[in-house]
């Protein structure tokens, strides 16, 4: 009720006093046209870190908040699992494992070439992929005989076997092998040449017997196809064979053809009989051999020339019988004992006798005659020695004469031999290509009888004692896997799509400061009375909205708040009155107009007359202290919005709101203007222009993050200082962010659930509302 009594509001009291002199907190009033700050609610490069764990959070949170979607699909797939597995057909694997060698396989084998040979990756792919392939399923299905009847078809597909492939024996020959290169299976063993061959049918003796018949029947393929390949190469041998044979022997032939008409007599060292009865025969010609011998010989005369030379050269140049020859001589050597033994005997009579005696002349003949003959026999060995080296001398002479025609016969045979060589060459070169052809044919026709294979079974496939498929554990894991993975899918999705503000978070990320939540009121409270009770979760939240705006500025509380919202109804009014209540009851003079000019609300919370109001101040009607009416709460007075105004936004953009501004912030420590929602109305930008700060009211759940933005960037373009928000009507349990956002409000209390539309106090119950009033007095 409007206090009568009560006098003009007064231009300073002890609230400045303590306001300005506190420090931390204070009143500012900002002059006209003054700068003002950046918008706090820009985004900035620091908080990048912070805004992806929100980011993080809020997904999380998101999971949570649609966790009974999640549940749903994932018992959804989970029935739709058991179903499948109850319905299914129990099927049957039998599995028979070999074991692969890797054996090269060569149709021509030389010693200067290697042969080519399967050794490495592609051998095994390969043999996987013969394995899989049509011909040989074609054979397993000839082999057991499943192409002449449709039992077979019929137990594998479980259903009847149309007529069309009863009656045509192709088609149903097709249909048994695309069912048995289905039901195959080829694992092999990593590290090893070991390979499975899994084959899985209803029935679990078909599926035993279709597995080993594929074994044996790869094996047996691979038998054949090792037959095939020496039989094509025994027939490629023979033909080759036929034509190296004919060349050989016809280049033989021109090759003895050629060294008859040449006269070309070859001596051969060895020879090696041929399959034709000719021999091969490498050596030397006639001339050549005779050449060499000669040579030989020449050689050996010219060394015994040289000695014979030298010797007689000797004997030449020695005088007396001091040559080696004639001291060897057995007859100069006779002689000589017979000299010396005539002369030892002289010596021995000259003593008695005298020379002239007879017998000393007979004996001194008969050294002369031994001397004679001596030097007689040594020209005799003289006349030897120049014997000897006139022999070796004429040998020698004769040697070198023939060296010298053979060497002309020699040089004239090499001239006539080169075509001989040519066709020398020829021939070996084809009987050695004929003989090779024949050791090859040979080798092919003894591996073309043997059956050893690089192929083997190791193990051959048991009738399976129980189904391998299907799982029912396995299949409903997959089917828990595949309804958690849709759930979150749809989860995130959904959540994606929901571009509504429902947490601090997400109002944080729009780049502004949370300065408070307003939680949501239980069912059929009245927002009055919630906050006429200091202990209520409301009242608590918008205690400590206060407690931030007390801080919100270095000043302290700000000068001039506008309170505003994106759209109406999302508690701007209650939040306007809210904290202009709880900033009086800390002593402070605080003056609450209603500028909401097109639906104004306060005089119908707080009961006061709307004759007098913002209006008539605007237009120069009355003055501000005439339109300010106190209400039941100590420190806090009310300037309602007055008579509705054909165009309020002509109003507000005139020069009056600034000097109302100014005015009211010298009379008053606040001043909060409940002012009129952003979105498609020009006032709020009016108002926020002239005041310190501006307050952003957000309901939870409704403001959209576009329409957030789109609010901001027009506030940001009209130059209004947006402080920080209010996220309203939040129920952290409902939103499920999966964090805590503490402010703290609410502690010990029930939160409750339900909501009453902001405002609704003024619409609700007129008995609810009266003794709200006398509550708010308290």
């Amino acid at each position: 009720m409007i206090n009568p009594d009560a006098g003009p509001p007064r231009e300073t009291d002890s609230n400045i006093a303590l306001l300005r002199k506190g420090g931390s907190v204070g009143v500012s009033v900002p002059s006209v046209g003054a700068p003002l700050p950046a918008p706090p609610w820009r985004p900035s490069s620091a908080d990048s870190v912070s805004s992806d764990v929100s980011g993080m959070f809020r997904d999380l949170g998101g999971l949570l908040k649609h966790r009974w979607m999640i549940l749903t699909t994932i018992a959804a797939c989970l029935g739709v699992g058991l179903t499948m597995t109850l319905i299914a057909t129990p099927l049957y694997t039998a599995k028979a494992t070999l074991q692969l060698d890797r054996q090269a396989e060569k149709i021509m084998s030389r010693d200067d070439t290697t042969p080519i040979d399967n050794y490495g990756e592609e051998f095994f792919q390969t043999q996987y992929g013969l394995m899989k392939s049509r011909g040989l399923a074609d054979r397993v299905a000839q082999s057991l005989g499943l192409a002449a009847d449709v039992t077979f078809l019929k137990t594998m597909s479980g259903a009847a076997v149309p007529a069309a492939i009863k009656a045509d024996a192709r088609l149903r020959r097709l249909a048994v092998s695309d069912r048995l290169q289905a039901g195959l299976g080829v694992a092999p063993l990593r590290g090893s040449r070991l390979v499975s061959l899994t084959f899985v049918s209803p029935d679990p003796v078909l599926s035993s017997k279709v597995a080993n018949a594929f074994a044996e029947n790869f094996i047996a393929a691979a038998i054949d196809r090792r037959f095939e390949s020496s039989s094509y190469a025994r027939d490629f041998l023979q033909k080759r064979l036929a034509e190296v044979k004919s060349k050989l022997e016809q280049s033989e032939r021109d090759l003895v053809a050629y060294a008859a008409q040449q006269q070309i007599i070859q001596f051969s060292e060895h020879s090696s009989p041929t399959a034709t009865g000719a021999s091969t025969e490498s050596g030397t010609s006639l001339p050549a051999a005779n050449l060499e011998t000669f040579s030989t010989a020449l050689a050996v005369a010219k060394t015994d020339r040289i000695k014979a030379e030298q010797k007689w050269r000797t004997a030449a140049g020695a005088a007396g019988v001091g040559l080696p020859d004639i001291l060897q001589s057995p007859t100069i050597q006779e002689l000589s004992q017979q000299r010396a033994k005539l002369q030892a005997d002289y010596q021995d009579r000259v003593s008695i006798y005298k020379p002239d005696y007879p017998d000393m002349r007979q004996l001194k003949a008969r050294i002369d005659e031994t001397e004679r003959q001596i030097q007689i026999e040594a020209g005799n060995i003289r006349q030897s020695i120049h014997v000897q080296y006139l022999a070796a001398l004429d040998n020698e002479h004769a040697l070198q004469d023939q060296v010298d025609g053979l060497k002309s016969s020699v040089l004239d045979l090499r001239g006539r031999s080169i075509r001989y060589t040519i066709l020398q060459r020829e021939v070996d070169t084809n009987r050695t290509l004929y003989d090779g052809l024949l050791q090859r044919y040979k080798e092919v026709g003894v591996a073309g009888g043997v059956s050893s294979n690089n192929i083997s079974i190791i193990d051959r496939a048991d009738v399976p004692r129980r189904p391998s498929s299907p799982k029912p554990l396995i299949n409903l894991a997959l089917a828990g896997m595949i309804g958690a993975g849709l759930g979150v899918a749809l989860a995130f999705i959904r959540n994606a799509l929901d571009q509504a503000l429902r947490t601090p978070a997400d109002v944080e990320s729009l780049g502004l400061t949370v300065l408070g939540t307003a939680p949501a009121l239980k069912k059929n409270t009245v927002m009055l009375e919630a906050l006429a009770d200091v202990r209520s979760p409301l009242a608590e939240a918008y205690q400590s909205l206060r407690s931030a705006l007390q801080f919100a500025t270095a000043e302290g509380f700000p000068a001039s708040l506008l309170v505003t919202s994106p759209w109406q109804g999302e508690g701007k009014s209650t939040t306007a009155f809210a904290v202009a209540k709880f900033v009086a009851r800390l002593g402070f003079r605080v003056l609450l107009v209603d500028a909401d000019l097109r639906k104004p609300s306060l005089q119908t919370v707080l009961g006061a007359d709307n004759t007098v109001g913002l209006t008539n101040i605007l237009t120069g009607g009355v003055g501000l202290p005439e339109a300010v009416q106190p209400t039941m709460i100590d420190n806090l007075f009310l300037v309602t919005a007055g008579p509705a105004s054909p165009n309020p936004a002509e109003l507000l953009s005139g020069p009056r709101l600034k000097l109302v501004i100014n005015e009211a912030g010298a009379l008053y420590d606040m001043v909060i203007f409940d002012g009129p929602p952003v979105m498609a109305l020009a006032d709020a930008p009016l108002i926020g222009t002239g005041v310190s700060a501006t307050l952003f009211v957000i309901q939870s759940g409704r403001t959209t993050r576009p329409q957030a933005r789109s609010t901001l960037n027009r506030l940001h373009l009209a130059g209004v200082h947006v402080i920080g928000a209010v996220l309203t009507r939040y129920a952290p349990a409902a939103s499920a962010t999966g964090h805590a956002y503490g402010y703290g409000y609410g502690y010990g209390y029930d939160y409750g659930q339900g909501a009453v539309v902001v405002g609704q106090a003024g619409r609700g119950n007129a008995g609810l509302i009266g003794r709200a009033r006398h509550m708010i007095a308290k």
